[in-house]
C-alpha cells in the first residue's frame, strides 16, 4: 500500500512528462474502432462475463456517500494526505480513463455533475493481481461502477478516491463523443467557475454552445441522457428550469395562493385562442380536447370561495413550433380575488425582479439575443417596467388612425391595407383581432426589449377580459414582453355573465367565419358567473420563455427535456 501511494505521486506529478497517458482511442480508451465494432465488441465482453460467472448487472450496490458529498467532506485534505483507516464506497459513470506506465489506473467518476478522480493499483486491491488487471481491463467510458475505497489526494492536489474494489454495475455498449477537459466545482450548493470552458455556467451569463462535447442538435434532443451525460452544462439549464418553478411556488404560496390541479382533458377547448388537440374516450365514445388553458376551472373555484389559486402544469396548442413555441409547453396561471390589472403589474415587477436577483445574483442577465456568433445583450428586470398603451402607441408612434368601431368592416378593411403597406403577414382568416395583434407586434413588441407591459387592448382581441373602466372599447389587460416576446399575459377578470355570454357569441361568429382559434361558448362557465365571480385579477406566464432567458437558449427545445421532434426517416 505504502509502495502504491509512493508511485501514485510520483506518476500524478510526472503526468506533463507523458508517463501519465490516457487512452484516446474514438472510444476514450484505446479501442481504435468504429461505433458498430465498438458495440459488437462489448456485447462480446458480456458474454464473456456471464460465462466466466459474474453478473454484469448486479442488483444492488451499497452506496454510502455521493460523489458531491465526498468532494465536499474531504475537500480540506492537503497534497498527497491520505486516510488509510477510513473506507468509503461511493458510485457513479466513468467519463475518462487514464492508465500510468506502471499500471496504475485513473479513471474520472462522475455523480450529478460533480466529478471525483479514482485512482487504482493492484498493490491495494482486495482482489488477486490477475482478477484486478481482468477487471479494469473491461471497464471502459460511459461505464457506471461502484468503488470502496479511502479518501486522499494526489501529489498534486486532485482529490481521489483510492480503490481497493471496483465493481461494474451497468456497462455502456455505445462509444460516447470524445470527452473535453474542464469542470465546475459546486460549494455550498452554488456553482463557481475553476477552469474556463462549457461545463462552468451559472444562471444569467451566456453560454457556449460551441464548447459542447456532442454538438449536433438532433442528437441532443432526440437523445437527451446523452447530452445530460457529455455536456455538463445541460444539466445545469434544467436546475436553473426547475428553480425558477420552486420559486414561483414558493412566491405564491407564501401569499397564501392555494395550488390546484386542474382537467387535461376537456368538453370545450377554452382559455385561450389557439387551436387544440383531439383525443377520443373511449369509454364514453366522444372526443375530448387537451387544454389550451387552466383558465375558466380556476375562475370556477373562485366562484367557489377559493379567492387565491394557481397552477402550474402542460398546455397544449395545436399549432406549428419555431424558437419560441412548442405544441406542448409549462404555464403558471393564478387568480386573485379582490385583484385588478394594476395589482398584477406590481405583482409581476416583483416576482421576476427577486426571481432574477435570487437565481442570478443580479437583475441584470446577459443574452445573446442576436445569435451565438454576436455579442450579447443585457436585460435589465429592475422595476418599474415601461408601459405602452396599445392604440394610443399604435397612433403616436406608427401613425395610424384606426377606426374607433373596431367592429365595423371599415375598421378591418383598413388594417388589412396596413398589413398589405407594411409588409406584415397576416393568413387567413384575416380578422379585426389577428389583423391588429400582427400589426402591434411590427410596431410595438419589436421595441420591448426589457421588461415592457403592453396594456389596455380592444376587446375584439380580449374575450376574458373586463372592459376598461374609463376607456371605451378597451380592457384593463397587459401582455408583458421581454426580448420581444411575449412573457406573460394578464387582465382583470370579466365577471359579468351577460357580457361574457354575448362574448363568446362574437368568437363563435369568428370560429363560423373560418378562425379555428376562436374560442368556443362554454355554457358551463357562463352559469359558474351567474353564481357571482369575485372581482379578479388573473395571470398567466410561460415558464419555457422565462426559462430561455435565464439560460441564455435561444431556441425552447433546449429548455425541455424531451421536445416534440419531427419523427426520424428509416432507412
Amino acid at each position: 500500500m505504502e509502495q502504491l501511494m509512493e508511485q501514485e505521486g510520483n506518476d500524478m506529478d510526472l503526468a506533463g512528462g507523458g508517463i501519465l497517458r490516457q487512452q484516446q482511442g474514438p472510444a476514450g480508451d484505446g479501442e481504435e474502432t468504429d461505433p458498430t465494432q465498438y458495440y459488437e465488441n462489448r456485447l462480446k465482453m458480456l458474454d464473456s462475463l456471464r460465462s466466466a460467472g459474474v453478473d454484469p448487472y448486479p442488483h444492488k450496490f451499497e452506496v454510502a456517500i455521493s460523489v458531491a458529498d465526498y468532494v465536499a467532506k474531504y475537500s480540506n485534505l492537503g497534497a498527497g494526505e491520505h486516510l488509510l483507516t477510513v473506507t468509503e464506497s461511493l458510485a457513479g459513470r466513468v467519463m475518462s480513463k487514464r492508465v500510468s506506465s506502471s499500471k496504475l489506473f485513473f479513471y474520472d467518476l462522475y455523480g450529478d455533475g460533480v466529478k471525483v478522480q479514482v485512482m487504482a493499483g493492484a498493490s491495494s486491491s482486495e482482489v488477486a493481481e490477475t482478477e484486478f488487471y481482468k477487471c479494469h481491463s473491461v471497464v471502459k467510458r460511459g461505464d457506471i461502477v461502484g468503488i470502496v475505497g479511502y479518501p486522499g489526494r494526489s501529489g498534486r492536489g486532485e482529490l481521489s478516491i483510492f480503490a481497493r474494489n471496483l465493481i461494474l454495475l451497468s456497462p455502456c455498449l455505445h462509444m460516447l463523443p470524445n470527452q473535453r477537459t474542464g469542470r465546475c466545482t459546486t460549494v455550498a450548493g452554488k456553482t463557481t467557475r475553476e477552469k474556463a470552458g462549457a461545463d462552468c455556467w451559472v444562471p444569467g451569463i451566456g453560454r457556449n454552445t460551441e464548447a459542447y462535447v456532442l454538438k449536433d442538435q438532433e442528437t441532443r434532443y432526440r437523445q437527451r441522457y446523452l447530452d445530460l451525460m457529455v455536456n455538463h452544462q445541460v444539466r445545469h439549464i434544467f436546475r436553473t428550469r426547475s428553480k425558477i418553478i420552486s420559486f414561483i411556488r414558493k412566491f405564491l404560496d407564501e401569499r397564501n395562493f392555494l395550488e390546484v390541479e386542474t382537467p387535461m382533458m376537456n368538453l370545450i377547448p377554452g382559455g385561450a385562442s389557439a387551436k387544440p388537440f383531439v383525443t377520443h374516450h373511449n369509454e364514453l365514445n366522444m372526443d375530448l380536447y387537451m387544454r389550451i388553458a387552466p383558465e375558466l376551472h380556476l375562475k370556477e373555484l373562485v366562484v367557489g370561495g377559493l379567492d387565491r389559486v394557481y397552477e402550474i402544469g402542460k398546455q397544449f396548442r395545436n399549432e406549428g413550433f419555431d424558437l419560441t413555441h412548442s405544441p406542448e409547453f409549462t404555464g403558471c396561471e393564478f387568480y386573485m380575488a379582490y385583484a385588478d390589472y394594476n395589482d398584477l403589474m406590481e405583482l409581476t415587477e416583483t416576482i421576476l425582479s427577486s426571481m432574477v436577483m435570487e437565481l442570478t445574483g443580479s437583475t441584470k442577465i446577459k443574452y445573446h439575443a442576436n445569435g451565438a456568433d454576436n455579442p450579447p445583450i443585457e436585460i435589465d428586470f429592475t422595476p418599474p417596467y415601461r408601459r405602452i398603451d396599445m392604440m394610443h402607441e399604435l397612433k403616436s408612434v406608427a401613425g395610424l388612425d384606426i377606426p374607433l368601431d373596431l367592429s365595423s368592416d371599415e375598421a378591418n378593411q383598413y388594417l388589412a391595407a396596413t398589413c398589405e403597406k407594411y409588409g406584415i403577414k397576416c393568413s387567413p382568416p384575416q380578422t379585426t383581432a389577428r389583423l391588429l395583434d400582427k400589426i402591434t407586434g411590427h410596431f410595438l413588441e419589436a421595441t420591448c426589449v426589457n421588461p415592457t407591459f403592453i396594456i389596455n387592448h380592444p376587446e375584439i382581441m380580449s374575450p376574458l377580459a373586463k372592459w376598461h373602466r374609463t376607456q371605451s372599447g378597451l380592457t384593463e389587460r397587459f401582455e408583458l414582453f421581454i426580448n420581444k416576446h411575449e412573457v406573460c399575459n394578464a387582465y382583470t377578470e370579466l365577471n359579468d355573465p351577460l357580457v361574457q355570454r354575448q362574448r363568446f357569441e362574437d368568437q363563435l361568429r369568428s370560429r363560423q367565419s373560418g378562425d379555428d382559434e376562436a374560442m368556443a361558448l362554454d355554457e358551463a362557465f357562463c352559469t359558474a358567473l351567474e353564481y357571482a365571480l369575485p372581482p379578479t385579477g388573473g395571470w398567466g406566464m410561460g415558464i419555457d420563455r422565462i426559462a430561455m432567458l435565464l439560460t441564455d437558449s435561444q431556441n425552447i427545445k433546449e429548455v425541455l427535456l424531451f421536445p416534440t421532434m419531427k419523427p426520424q426517416l428509416l432507412g
